[in-house]
């Protein structure tokens, strides 16, 4: 009998749990110095900085704004996990028939096993606070084992998902 072989030690369970310790952090000021300029994000682009890596796991602060997708993609060979700082992302998972969506708001986590082929996006707050609901999404995510490769995909004219292009990449979502 073949047994199979997890890429990772950590569980999804750890990288919620590496996610929320990772937000934490950056809401007290621990990573301060890998912040933008004066601590302010772009608004027309997104932004990634690395807060951690090691052989087991990479964890991310990434800002999301409007009208930036990641396309759909998975992260090959690596698990991963996120936890929503400010702001709100809308995910799009393919579930083999169709695209589900879910929102995320601040507080909320999400894991996510090899295979799942999401996008996601900054999603518009549904705060009356207009300073609140015009900045930029933060997000801290884990990847485990550190990402090397992503592919991206898109739904076919029958409805069925085709892999467009295959990358090699260390960073998070793609090419932010």
């Amino acid at each position: 009998m073949l047994s199979a072989v997890a890429p990772t030690s950590l569980r999804p369970a750890d990288l919620l749990r590496l996610t929320d310790q990772g937000a934490a952090d950056v809401l007290d000021g621990r990573h301060d110095a890998l912040l933008p300029p004066g601590g302010v994000f772009p608004t027309g682009e997104r932004w990634c900085a690395r807060l951690h890596s090691d052989d087991l796991v990479d964890l991310w602060l990434i800002s999301w704004v409007p009208d930036k997708s990641t396309e759909l993609h998975d992260h090959a060979g690596s698990l991963g996990a996120l936890t929503v700082l400010s702001g709100s992302l809308s995910e799009y998972r393919w579930n083999g028939e169709g695209l589900h969506h879910r929102r995320l708001d601040a507080g909320d986590q999400a894991s996510f096993p090899l295979g799942w082929v999401h996008d996601v996006t900054h999603a518009p707050t549904s705060t009356p606070d207009p300073a609140t609901a015009s900045g930029p999404t933060l997000s801290v995510h884990a990847y485990s084992p550190p990402l090397t490769a992503m592919s991206y995909y898109e739904i076919g004219e029958r409805g069925a998902l085709r892999r467009t292009r295959s990358v090699l990449t260390d960073l998070p979502e793609g090419d932010a």
